[in-house]
């Protein structure tokens, strides 16, 4: 069965495209059958897959807005092997956020996408935007979890339970199964003493929902994007290489565990 994981945090600037990009080519890597799909205008996900985000003929707007099979919108992305499959994003995304207010089943657009597809994929990882709104929150009435990218500062706590408080509020009114799928620290310096104090107040809160992967800062997975390409192909013995095939492999390892007790 499918693992839909909605990468989300209002919060901008934390890691959530950079997450989305790696996370689907380290899972690629591993022979797993994945679907990158962009839900942000900004379509950073898209481009950052080496794909212009400008020619693309059609995007995941078509999707919310028509009728338009789903195979008609994918990208193939062949590396690393043997490659997944994107659902680009552009700003005609916007359009999409506007044009599901009057639809009646605006919030559930997304999951009727995707129920289609499910069969072709063993995950399917969506960026979403950098705020609340009727795209994300499509994202998370269609997703089984949210993985919550988070910089280990004090403001990042704040903008967490907000967000935290919408996934409460969307479990109760729209999707019963939405879990937390994980917490991520991401872009850490242990040399700073706030990040390292606010990691252990995650840990100390959160317990097994953080994950024990921590995405360091890392100047190649910085530039990896500017060259349309995921770290694991721009510098694989990079740090930031490292760090996302382990948690490839903790996304996996969960997700078996949770199948075995199910």
């Amino acid at each position: 069965m499918v693992n839909i994981i909605a990468i989300a945090n209002q919060k901008g600037g934390v890691g959530k495209t950079t997450t989305a990009v790696n996370l689907a080519a380290s899972l690629a890597s591993m022979k797993r059958r994945v679907l990158l799909l962009d839900l942000d205008p900004q379509g950073n996900a898209t481009m950052g897959c080496g794909i212009d985000k400008h020619q693309v003929e059609h995007t995941t707007c078509d999707l919310l807005l028509t009728d338009i099979p789903i195979a008609d919108c994918l990208q193939r992305i062949t590396e690393p092997s043997p490659g997944f499959d994107l659902l680009p994003a552009n700003a005609d995304l916007t359009a999409a956020e506007i044009g599901l207010i009057d639809s009646p089943d605006r919030e559930r657009r997304l999951s009727r996408v995707l129920t289609g597809a499910a069969g072709a994929y063993e995950l399917v990882i969506i960026d979403c935007p950098p705020s609340l709104n009727m795209l994300t929150v499509n994202a998370l009435v269609a997703a089984k979890g949210v993985l919550i990218p988070i910089q280990c500062e004090y403001y990042a706590l704040e903008g967490l339970s907000s967000l935290l408080d919408t996934i409460d509020q969307i479990r109760e009114s729209r999707n019963p199964t939405l879990c937390i799928e994980g917490i991520l620290r991401t872009m850490h310096d242990p040399r700073n003493n706030l990040a390292n104090q606010v990691s252990t107040q995650l840990v100390t809160h959160f317990k097994d929902q953080v994950y024990r992967t921590i995405v360091p800062r890392n100047v190649r997975l910085a530039e990896a994007p500017s060259h349309g390409q995921p770290v694991l192909l721009y510098d694989p013995l990079s740090k930031g290489a490292a760090a996302y095939l382990a948690l490839a492999s903790e996304v996996l390892r969960r997700q078996d565990k949770r199948q075995h007790v199910a």
